[in-house]
């Protein structure tokens, strides 16, 4: 085979292929393990040097479909609580074929009304469902990361104009450091965002009244007062990682209108506790920052690479990432917006098509129920954790992460931490189950999180089980 064009007639066929596969992949989800290191040579199947005239498409769908299948971190099905991670929806996964069907090229309106107007559309009923006012700038992202990213460069370009400078134009050459004030809860993502934008790593300051990270308001305020009305970023935590606590939103947003601050809210899965009249007070607040993040491929199920960002200042992204000069590139509109004029990307996928999907098909109330599903199963294994005598409950469960330990009796303190290391990676080895270790207050803990779809009280259990069949063996 060579030129694509002589295949043109085998697109759908080679689709038929994936449509095939599917269904048993996914029937398999639920009793499969989440990884099956035994498969993990069939990887090497997918290497070798570039092949010279090419294999045709069916043979290449048929070989990636083979080792995927087999091979692939299950992260799909409902016994994956790592890292955070949802699935896709039956509707989100639909859309995001459809985004690869049609192929648009979100990132201008004369490329694609479609994608733009859809974009729209959801940025909108994704305010709703969190309860921000729609007067509110906002643009889908790859990820939490890039959301982060968005948000903060919006923070930078409005702290830089404070010093009479256009750092979108000039950069930052002679200004000072920008002041980015945190919790210990902040994420790396926050870090990540600031290294990017130039601002530097590790020039967060954080103020922590204990060695969980939960912040010293008093001592925010205090360094807040000692900049003496220069700007500043404040950074609000809505969902950490290890425990899903959050800092106080709220609390926050008095001090930033006080001092004149930017308030930044990382609400990569916590968000979502917006969703629930349960959770509802962890995101108290939000409204009143200035810029909020959120995670599309975690607890709203849409396939990976997905995110969005929030501005109060509906103004302030196309001034962020518009205006480039290009002269074949139109000018920003209300109506027809060309959304890579609103965040760090140029050409872009129609990743509204699935997020439009899923909250099509569910709805506030199908989204609802779901988190709240997650609440009562994450809140169930808390239960079994504090009753259980070989168990230890690390951390009060709030959100859809439960902090635990495995502390068998007899076993010293000194020695928990590797016992607990050791059981992480054996549980990953396992591959029935799959959850990641942290170290949370100078512990190793296990921190499964639970906003896949599927997910039940079964699975949840199933992880008990897993322990107590791994532990006294390690």
């Amino acid at each position: 085979m060579a030129d694509p064009l002589k295949e043109q007639d085998i697109a759908a066929p080679a689709l038929e292929l994936v449509h095939h596969a599917a269904e048993p992949y996914l029937n398999s989800l639920p009793e499969r393990l989440v990884h099956d290191t035994a498969l993990d040579p069939l990887i090497e199947e997918l290497t070798g040097p570039l092949p010279e005239q090419g294999d045709g498409t069916m043979a290449a769908v048929e070989q990636l479909l083979t080792v995927g299948t087999k091979a692939a971190i299950h992260t799909a099905g409902p016994r994956f609580f790592h890292l955070v991670v949802g699935g896709a929806t039956p509707a989100a996964m639909a859309g995001d074929w459809i985004a690869t069907l049609l192929d648009q090229n979100a990132g201008l309106w004369v490329s694609s009304p479609l994608a733009s107007r859809t974009e729209t559309v959801v940025l909108g009923w994704l305010k709703e469902l969190f309860g921000l006012p729609p007067e509110f700038g906002a643009v889908l992202t790859p990820s939490a990361t890039f959301a982060n990213l968005t948000g903060l460069a919006a923070a930078r370009r409005w702290w830089a104009e404070r010093h009479g400078v256009d750092v979108v134009a000039d950069g930052l050459a002679g200004l000072p450091r920008m002041p980015v004030l945190s919790s210990g809860l902040v994420h790396a993502s926050t870090r990540k965002a600031l290294q990017i934008l130039g601002c530097g790593r590790d020039t967060v300051r954080t103020f922590a009244r204990d060695d969980a990270g939960r912040v010293d308001l008093p001592a925010l305020e205090q360094a807040l007062h000692e900049l003496g009305g220069a700007p500043a970023v404040l950074v609000a935590n809505l969902g950490e990682v290890n425990t899903g606590d959050s800092d106080p939103i709220s609390e926050m947003a008095d001090l930033a209108e006080k001092y004149g601050a930017w308030l930044h809210v990382d609400g990569a899965f916590g968000l979502f506790a917006a969703v629930s009249p349960r959770t509802a007070a962890l995101a108290r607040g939000i409204e009143r920052a200035d810029s909020i993040t959120g995670d599309g491929h975690k607890w709203l199920n849409v396939p990976q690479e997905s995110g969005f960002s929030f501005i109060k200042d509906s103004t302030a992204l196309g001034k962020t990432f518009g205006s480039w000069g290009a002269a074949y590139l139109p000018t920003l509109d209300d109506e027809q917006i060309s959304y890579n004029m609103h965040g760090p990307e140029s050409s872009r996928r129609a990743r509204a098509f699935p997020i439009w999907a899923t909250l099509r098909a569910y709805g506030r109330v199908g989204y609802q129920e779901m988190v709240e599903r997650h609440l009562d199963v994450a809140a169930h294994l808390g239960r079994v954790v504090d009753e259980a005598p070989d168990f230890e409950l690390l951390a009060p469960v709030q959100l859809c992460v439960t902090c635990f330990r495995y502390r068998p009796p007899g076993v010293a303190e000194a020695d928990l931490n590797d016992l607990n290391a050791r059981l992480g990676a054996a549980i990953l080895e396992d591959g029935r189950v799959y959850v990641g270790t942290t170290t949370y207050r100078g512990m190793t803990a296990l921190r499964p999180t639970f906003v896949n779809w599927r997910i039940t009280d079964p699975e949840a259990d199933l992880l008990v089980h897993v322990i107590r069949e791994i532990g006294p063996r390690l």
